[in-house]
């Protein structure tokens, strides 16, 4: 038994000594206090103090268990335990003891085990030890004392169990040194005696009462003290005999077969540790083992050797009928011990045979055919290589016929098809052990044909591919793939093991459990350690029988799936977590990083499909329901509708351009009106804007929308084809559907740019905030934009025309295909010239090769009636054109002149009838002057500032002479410069003209009033 070598080995070493420790490793120390104290005061740990005397003084008196080996004491003195008694457990092993005080026990009547082995006593303490009547253990080997004669105050230690004793000065055993054991029943006894044994009188042990015992003693000099020990334990029952160092410096070489008399010892188990065997002494072992009543042998840590003198004479073998249930092999230093006699037939009869660290490099044949007998075959631990175990030229069929188990672990095999074909015909074999040796890659792994009695394969610490899977024996029950290296599973492999119950795959690197994995039969599996983050209910569907699952330190994704996955495991109880729940933890998503999943508690509507649905649904028809709602109330869908009509209306538009009909403006302005307001535009807008003598182009529906097309078509075409849109609005403008769809293509037209191109034209009142809400933009542009008001009295309506003149500009000839258009009922056809930009932007008309010749607009004015100037017109140009900066500095002086002339107030004017021939000399004088100072420098036709000046200094005279501001000049040259040329033509003259006649008559007219 493995027990009983662990147990002799602990003697010989004084007991189960702990490891050498530093004091400062032992928590709960505090200051200067030499010992750890645990168990309620019950406990005290001083070892590897470095201490040279017992800290009694630390010591409460509750101790029961005391540690001090592995320091520096010298003694062991009366006080130091004397106020402890209650101890039952004193380990002073390891120390330099030299003296035990006779009373220093007196006190410790419960002491139990006492531990001074490896000390410097120089005598056994008889009168220290015989007086603690309870002692059971008692370990006092490797001390300095020369005798081992026991006092014959040990017959009254009625209970103990344990004993070692003896040391390297040890000489020899007498036959009266244990004679006051004869009556004590020990469990194991050992004794130590010198490397140099001197003597051994027959008959010392043969008194002993022993269930172990225990030899540490070389008879290198003196080998026929083995047969005097035998003889002593001959007819006598061990649980097991242990001999260390037999033969600690030589081989022996004599001829007497010193193993005699092991035939009568019965004992379960025979260790050689340690010692030099040679072919003849492990043949005289084995020899004598053949008869011998004994179980188990173990030879570890053997120097083996071949004998120089050993000769084989060819004749069979000399150890042939070797009973054992087990035969160990360890740390065998030459690995021939295995053909010691050149024949393998010592393994025959030999049920479990053990082989370890021999590192033997190869397995004759004859070997595999010799081992009928073997059971058990380990061979782990050799550095083995395929090679080494299979031979292609040996024939194993009807080897290996008893061999049940089969270990391999711990070697260096690569290939599972050469383990496959050397273990086919062992027709028995059930368990096989590759562990810890490299096997599982894919080339190494192809034509497997496995024994079909395998039933239980250990096989983790290989490196194992998804593909190596498939040489695995399929009949399997257990199978251990634990620290394999996989990063996948094999499916196909697991639905062939149909018999497969016992799955490990700890410690992997598996990133995914399939859906699909079949095993009826499986009912424990293991797979924590790997590196999947989801489970889910679905992934043991087709395992029901699986119901014990470990599945921790996985990388988990707290999800809704893990959740309902461990509920449902919790809730039907079928499957056991067996490492839950200390060893499941979140690692995703962040914020639930080591989380324990047992406290991860997703909402219900998180988690519940259903619910997420009707919440889904609802919400969704909440949702269509507030934008139907929207709709209704912003009225998109007639956006909508008209934001497809123009999408068409430019697709059609486009595809025209592309077949060559293409061209630039063709009205100035296009008039979006109500046909409730048709009679106002054609008797007032259209004469005002047309009947000119330089006519603006404007478009209405009821003329220009080309007959055939589409609605829509026509109004987006002339929209975009004029500069600008008037909207005349009125209530019936807001009540026409049409009039909003030229509205909003104007919107359309202008996104993305100002809306200077809308030209708003109030026909009636209209209270913003009265409008529908699909007016939305209009309601913005007359809150923002300034629009024009169409006065009711007559006498403000020429005002309104000079004020929509000046926002469509001067008319201009644009470059357009001929049009047809009506005036005054009549259709004619004009063809307009080509356009040239001008450096401000505006667009100039070419005329007899001259550039910027204005012309004065020819307006329909007092019911319609012609005529080549209108007074009002030119008063509202006054008013309009010329700022309240210029009035300011000429007022002044147009009061003077009136003063002058205050007679006219009382004599009255001229009659009418003359005013034609005045008239035409004002006009004749007004141009004379103007070319009498224009003419003086530069261009002949524009007055410089210079000139300007003397011309109001000059004509002007009453008029500047109530002006004290210097740049009065300069002021009035920058209003009236409208171009920004420097200089004045005489259209901007006129307009200065105008400006003071309107502004002196009015004063005039307020004068005669008064």
């Amino acid at each position: 038994m493995l027990w009983t070598f662990i147990v002799l080995s602990g003697v010989f070493n004084g007991g189960h000594a702990s490891p050498t420790q530093s004091p400062s490793t032992l928590t709960g120390t505090t200051g200067d206090v030499p010992c750890r104290f645990s168990d309620g005061g019950r406990v005290a740990n001083c070892l590897g103090g470095q201490l040279e005397s017992v800290p009694w003084r630390y010591f409460p008196s509750t101790l029961e268990d005391i540690d001090l080996s592995y320091n520096r004491l010298q003694a062991v003195r009366q006080e130091d335990f004397a106020h402890v008694p209650r101890l039952r457990v004193l380990k002073l092993q390891f120390n330099n003891i030299s003296r035990i005080h006779d009373d220093a026990f007196r006190n410790n009547d419960l002491l139990e085990h006492l531990n001074i082995f490896n000390n410097s006593l120089g005598e056994i303490p008889a009168s220290v030890l015989t007086s603690l009547p309870n002692l059971k253990f008692l370990y006092m080997s490797n001390n300095l004392y020369k005798r081992a004669t026991l006092a014959e105050g040990f017959s009254r230690l009625a209970k103990l169990r344990v004993l070692s004793l003896g040391g390297p000065l040890v000489e020899g055993l007498k036959k009266e040194d244990f004679d006051s054991l004869k009556n004590i029943k020990l469990h194991t006894f050992a004794i130590k005696c010198s490397s140099n044994l001197s003597y051994y009188e027959p008959g010392t042990l043969r008194l002993l009462q022993t269930a172990q015992i225990g030899f540490d003693m070389a008879v290198d000099q003196r080998p026929g003290t083995l047969r005097h020990i035998l003889r002593d334990l001959a007819n006598k029952t061990f649980g097991g005999i242990q001999f260390r160092n037999l033969f600690e410096f030589s081989y022996y070489t004599g001829d007497e077969d010193i193993f005699q008399g092991l035939s009568r010892v019965a004992a379960y188990q025979l260790v050689f540790h340690r010692g030099k065997f040679n072919e003849n002494l492990l043949r005289m072992a084995l020899t004598n083992l053949q008869e011998a009543p004994i179980k188990r042998v173990r030879f570890q840590y053997i120097d083996f050797a071949r004998s120089p003198t050993f000769t084989d004479s060819g004749a069979e073998s000399s150890i042939t009928n070797l009973h054992l249930e087990t035969l160990d092999l360890w740390y065998i230093s030459n690995p021939d011990i295995l053909r010691f006699d050149w024949r393998f037939s010592w393994f025959n009869n030999i049920r479990r045979l053990s082989i370890g660290y021999v590192y033997f490099n190869s397995v004759p044949c004859d070997a595999w055919v010799e081992m009928n007998g073997v059971e058990v075959l380990d061979v782990s631990n050799n550095r083995l290589r395929d090679d080494y175990v299979f031979n292609q030229l040996c024939d194993y069929r009807g080897s290996m016929s008893s061999l049940h188990t089969f270990n391999l672990s711990t070697n260096e095999l690569v290939s599972l098809r050469d383990l496959a074909a050397l273990t086919r015909q062992f027709r028995r074999l059930q368990v096989l052990d590759f562990s810890r040796n490299q096997m599982g890659s894919a080339q190494s792994s192809r034509g497997c044909v496995w024994q079909e009695n395998i039933t239980r394969v250990i096989a983790h610490h290989n490196q194992f591919t998804t593909e190596g899977l498939d040489c695995l024996p399929t009949t399997v029950h257990f199978l251990d793939l634990s620290s394999c290296n996989l990063d996948q599973l094999n499916v196909r492999y697991f639905e062939k093991a149909v018999n497969l119950k016992e799955l490990l795959l700890s410690d992997n690197k598996i990133k995914f459990i399939p859906s699909k994995w079949e095993s009826p039969s499986l009912f424990r599996l293991a797979l924590d350690g790997n590196s999947f983050g989801l489970i889910s209910v679905e992934s043991f569907q087709l395992m029901p029988g699986l119901s014990d699952l470990r599945a921790g330190n996985n990388p988990y994704h707290c999800t809704c799936e893990l959740h309902a996955f461990i509920e449902d495991t919790k809730a039907k109880g079928r499957v056991n977590l067996t490492d839950w729940p200390e060893n499941y933890k979140c690692y995703h998503p962040e914020p639930f990083l080591n989380t324990v999943i047992s406290k991860y508690l997703p909402s219900e509507v998180a988690c519940d499909v259903r619910l997420v649905i009707i919440i889904s649904v609802t919400t969704t028809a909440a949702v269509i329901l507030i934008l139907m709602l929207t709709c209704y109330i912003f009225d998109l869908p007639w956006y909508t509708k008209a934001t497809y009509q123009i999408i068409r209306a430019k697709y059609r538009a486009h595809k025209e351009r592309a077949a060559g009909e293409a061209g630039p403006f063709a009205y100035h302005a296009f008039i979006s009106y109500s046909h409730w307001d048709a009679e106002w535009v054609r008797e007032h807008l259209l004469p005002c804007l047309e009947t000119n003598r330089n006519p603006y182009r404007l478009c209405i529906h009821e003329r220009d929308f080309m007959p055939g097309r589409w609605i829509i078509d026509n109004i987006i075409e002339n929209i975009e084809s004029s500069r600008k849109v008037i909207f005349v609005l009125s209530r019936n403008f807001v009540n026409s559907e049409w009039c909003n769809y030229e509205l909003y293509f104007a919107q359309q037209r202008a996104m993305g740019k100002t809306f200077s191109d809308v030209i708003l034209v109030v026909k009636e009142p209209i209270d913003p905030s009265s409008l529908p809400s699909k007016y939305c933009k209009l309601k913005k542009m007359l809150s923002t934009k300034t629009y024009l008001e169409w006065p009711q009295q007559a006498n403000q309506q020429a005002f309104f025309w000079t004020q929509l003149r000046s926002v469509l500009g001067r008319p201009t000839r644009d470059s357009v295909r001929s049009k047809k258009w009506s005036v005054g009922g009549q259709s004619t056809t004009e063809v307009r010239e080509p356009e040239v930009a001008h450096p401000d932007g505006e667009a100039e008309y070419i005329k007899d090769g001259v550039f910027n010749e204005r012309q004065i607009p020819v307006v329909a004015c007092n019911g319609g009636k012609r005529r080549d100037i209108c007074l009002e017109t030119i008063v509202a140009i006054g008013r309009f054109l010329v700022p309240a900066l210029m009035c300011k500095y000429l007022i002044a002086g147009c009061c003077v002149a009136v003063q002058k002339h205050a007679v006219a107030c009382v004599a009255g004017t001229e009659r009418v009838d003359k005013m034609g021939r005045q008239l035409e000399k004002a006009i004749e004088g007004l141009i004379t002057i103007f070319h009498s100072y224009s003419s003086k420098e530069g261009d002949k036709h524009k007055l410089s500032k210079a000139e300007l000046k003397t011309l109001l200094q000059e004509e002007l005279t009453d008029f500047m002479s109530g002006c004290s501001d210097a740049s009065a000049v300069d002021k009035i040259m920058s209003d009236l410069d409208e171009n920004g040329d420097q200089q004045l033509d005489f259209q901007e003259f006129v307009v200065l003209v105008a400006a003071l006649t309107v502004a002196c008559n009015e004063f005039f007219e307020g004068t005669c009033k008064n």
